[in-house]
Parts: structure tokens; C-alpha cells; sequence
């Protein structure tokens, strides 16, 4: 992944992956858990279920910053990093039904989930299957 990078540059990028995914979950998982604390310290409104919906976004980003420190391959990386916030996000739909939108949206944004999580493990198989007719 960082190949030809000196030592120290190396280090400086991966403490600075892990630092802005590092952020990215903390806040992600206070909006998520805790919406009126995260509104008061952000000074925002307390609107319950956008909280939520952007907690888990932001803890999708910080996974896939972490996944690219130890997977180089940017389609598991895409693939796992919407999987996770696709799913959360169904969850989302599904807690948050008595804060409005249509009782239908967990259980489409779950189907394509699914859809990803499917195209995930070909995607997977296909790289392997690949490594182990090129050695």
C-alpha cells in the first residue's frame, strides 16, 4: 500500500488515518447512542433520527479509513465500509419508525444490503480463486 514510502512518512500517514478514523467513530457513535448529548456539545437541534442517520455515516467513514491500513484492495474496502453504514442506517429506519418516514425504508435499504454483502463475498472468492491460479 505504502510501498517506497520512508519509514517515518509511513508513520505519519497511518497515525493520521487512525486519528481521523479514531474521531470519526467517537463521534459517530456518540450521535448514534446518545443524540441529545451529541446536539448540546454540537449546538445543533436535537433532531433525533438525522443524529443517528449521520452517527452512522461517520462511523462507516472511520471503518473504511481503519480497513485501509490493513486491506489494500479499495472494492472490499467500498464494499465492507457501505455494508456496515447501509445496515446501521437500515437499523436506523427501523428504531426511528415512530419519529416518521415510510415503514418500508429499513426493509429496502436492508435488501440492498444484502445485494452488497453478496457482491462482496464473489467479489472476495473471485480474488482468491485469482491468487491461487497465479502462484
Amino acid at each position: 500500500m505504502m510501498n517506497g514510502y520512508s519509514r517515518p512518512a509511513r508513520t505519519f500517514v497511518q497515525v493520521a488515518v487512525v486519528v481521523g478514523a479514531l474521531t470519526m467513530l467517537v463521534f459517530g457513535v456518540w450521535m448514534r447512542v446518545d443524540p441529545a448529548g451529541f446536539a448540546v456539545f454540537a449546538r445543533f437541534p436535537n433532531h433525533v433520527h438525522f443524529l443517528h442517520d449521520a452517527g452512522v455515516f461517520q462511523i462507516g467513514i472511520g471503518l473504511m479509513m481503519l480497513s485501509a491500513l490493513v486491506w489494500h484492495d479499495v472494492l472490499s474496502i467500498v464494499l465492507v465500509g457501505f455494508f456496515v453504514t447501509n445496515t446501521l442506517h437500515a437499523v436506523n429506519h427501523a428504531a426511528d419508525l415512530d419519529l416518521g418516514g415510510s415503514p418500508d425504508n429499513w426493509w429496502q435499504l436492508g435488501l440492498v444490503s444484502l445485494l452488497t454483502l453478496a457482491g462482496l463475498v464473489v467479489h472476495r472468492r473471485q480474488l482468491a480463486r485469482r491468487s491461487r491460479t497465479h502462484v
